[in-house]
């Protein structure tokens, strides 16, 4: 048997903050308590964590790591161990890969290169198609994280637009479905006006114009009603606008919701005047949008009406961001820095540390029934982080771990760093070392 006992930490868990110390035994949190209130085995690994944060390990409930088909972008190998590095021990990965995740068969093969390449537990979503409904009803629920449903395109062809279609999904699944929510049409009519303005050369400025509030509005709607007349469990992905957050209740506890939100990362740390800097590469779908969108973005999830704060972590090259605006593909890498940045938000007192933890930790586990994990608790799985509240640092090319090898925070400086995460009771990044031997866990569902 294994064990570890972390000292003197200040655990961040379920609302409270307070000092601790933790025993992990083999792949469980064994005891939180007091040192003289527990039995140490001998040969306990000793973490002395005076002046770091223990909390648990951020589940990411929407990423992209490109595996199959489309790994000159990023893949699990590359993608879990970037994502390690920043405190996030689960992931979710969506199916728009090459072949799309759209039948049991290839969820399968993505589920085996994932015990074999992933640092981190791992999920996979299986995709809805306009045609695909009886492999949707084939998935054990207590397997599979949820059913990923494109209510408008973006990267890769899934757009699901058959009102059939829909209603069928809608109707008879009994996972939760997770929707990219923008009207199409909306988008082609808006997209044929500015190309007939600008040709190809679309100011970046015009994207959050294009793929503009309406359109995220109308789907996000549509969605909703659906949702709401066959009692379906739906999760709205990456919110981007102030008009869409009348969707949402905070007038039931968490576990009671149907329909729930996420946003993202880049939603909460960037508006529309940073496309001035940084251009394409903050290009993602839904688009960033304006200062008053961000606000109300934060404002949600301070109140409650959004319940998750997930990255979309979708790399792409280098080369292929600097194209012009239609050839540009949308989407960024951040989960290696989506903790460090949140935890810069807290530290400009936009957010508590218990409000980081309950949306990216806690919330993600009871709103996918994840099993014995999101939390620290005795008798879960010890996925754990430290960090280090007063340790800055600079995102540089020389410390990125995306397999794409740029980030549109290089040249941020962050306060604080993670010095261990913990994976099932194993160190598997350590102060800048990976343990390049270990691998993740299939994540359970109960359902």
């Amino acid at each position: 048997m294994s064990s570890i006992l972390i000292k003197n930490a200040t655990i961040v868990n379920e609302g409270k903050t307070f000092r601790k110390n933790l025993l992990i035994k083999d792949e469980l949190i064994s005891a939180i308590a007091t040192s003289e209130l527990i039995d140490i085995p001998s040969g306990t690994k000793i973490i002395d964590a005076t002046g770091l944060l223990l909390i648990p390990g951020l589940i990411d409930d929407q990423v992209h790591f490109r595996e199959p088909g489309l790994t000159q972008k990023g893949d699990i190998f590359s993608e879990s161990r970037a994502a390690v590095a920043g405190g996030v021990t689960s992931f979710m990965d969506m199916p728009n890969t090459n072949p799309q995740t759209i039948t049991i068969d290839i969820l399968n093969e993505k589920y085996r290169i994932g015990s074999e390449n992933s640092f981190t537990n791992y999920s996979f979503y299986l995709g809805a198609t306009n045609t695909n409904l009886g492999e949707v009803l084939r998935v054990d629920p207590s397997e599979v994280c949820g059913i990923k449903l494109f209510m408008g395109s973006s990267t890769g062809n899934m757009l699901v637009d058959n009102e059939t279609a829909l209603r069928e999904l809608f109707a008879k699944t009994i996972l939760p479905i997770t929707a990219h929510c923008e009207d199409e049409p909306i988008i082609r009519k808006n997209s044929d006006i500015y190309r007939e303005k600008y040709g190809e050369d679309v100011p970046i400025k015009m994207h959050p114009i294009i793929r503009s509030r309406e359109a995220c509005f109308k789907s996000s709607s549509h969605a909703v009603n659906l949702a709401k007349e066959y009692n379906t469990r739906l999760h709205i992905l990456h919110l981007s606008t102030a008009d869409e957050l009348k969707l949402f209740s905070n007038s039931v506890a968490l576990n009671q919701k149907r329909i729930t939100g996420e946003v993202c990362v880049h939603h909460l740390w960037f508006d529309d005047s940073s496309y001035d800097d940084l251009g394409t590469l903050i290009k993602w779908n839904p688009a960033i949008k304006t200062k008053f969108d961000r606000e109300a973005l934060t404002s949600a999830v301070n109140n409650n009406l959004i319940d998750i704060i997930a990255t979309d972590h979708a790399p792409h090259t280098l080369a292929e961001k600097k194209n012009s605006y239609f050839k540009a593909p949308s989407g960024g890498p951040l989960i290696q820095h989506s903790l460090v940045a949140m935890l810069e938000l807290w530290q400009r007192k936009i957010f508590s540390l218990e409000k980081i933890v309950e949306v990216m930790c806690h919330n993600p586990a009871i709103l996918f029934n994840i099993r014995n994990r999101g939390f620290i608790r005795e008798g879960f799985q010890a996925d754990l982080c430290l960090v280090n509240p007063d340790s800055p640092w600079t995102v540089s090319k020389d410390n990125l771990l995306y397999k794409c090898g740029w980030s549109p925070f290089e040249g941020t400086t962050f306060s604080s760093k993670v010095v261990n995460t913990i994976v099932n009771g194993t160190i598997v990044y350590d102060d800048g070392l990976i343990n390049e031997d270990y691998r993740g866990q299939r994540l359970m569902f109960d359902r």
